[in-house]
């Protein structure tokens, strides 16, 4: 069972890591393209800034839940790392409980926001609704919130093969 959990999280975390990857690189050839046509072929379009956006939407989120697996998430550790052993590991225990409580708020409220927008199209993707760009909040959430849960349940993960790979 320990294993096929820790092989859900790693294809899951890999996943996150892909998604969040194609969203950045989207995001990064979108804006260019849209300043090169506004400014340069005076030809503004209106679809680069909503889907710069809902990249950047996706890649904050879903990369939070992967950087926190990765235990490359941002970290003041100047306190914690003068405590003694004991107290260390409990803080560490205290932060992820907290993290429960952050990513369980987060998920409530963006599936609520997510079901509010559902119906409100875009102007620009008539196809997309407000709604499905928010998606990546909620789902962004659940994974982290899955991330923690399994450092709950089997400790730290920052060292499995599929997280450290690429690392230098």
């Amino acid at each position: 069972m320990t294993k096929k959990c820790h092989n859900l999280m790693d294809w899951l975390y890999l996943a996150g890591m892909v998604i969040s990857g194609v969203a950045l690189l989207v995001m990064t050839l979108v804006v260019p393209f849209a300043i090169f046509m506004r400014y340069v072929m005076n030809d503004g379009s209106t679809w680069p800034e909503p889907l710069a956006i809902m990249c950047m939407v996706t890649f904050t989120f879903v990369g939070a839940a992967v950087s926190y697996r990765a235990g490359s998430h941002i970290a003041v550790s100047m306190l914690t790392d003068r405590l003694p052993e004991g107290l260390r590991l409990l803080a560490a225990r205290i932060a992820d409980l907290l993290m429960l409580v952050i990513c369980s708020f987060i998920l409530w409220y963006s599936t609520q926001l997510c079901i509010q927008l559902w119906n409100q199209p875009i102007a620009e993707f008539p196809l997309i609704s407000a709604g499905h760009s928010y998606l990546p909040v909620p789902i962004g959430a659940a994974l982290t919130l899955m991330f923690v849960l399994e450092r709950l349940a089997f400790g730290s993960q920052e060292n499995r093969p599929v997280v450290t790979m690429g690392s230098t």
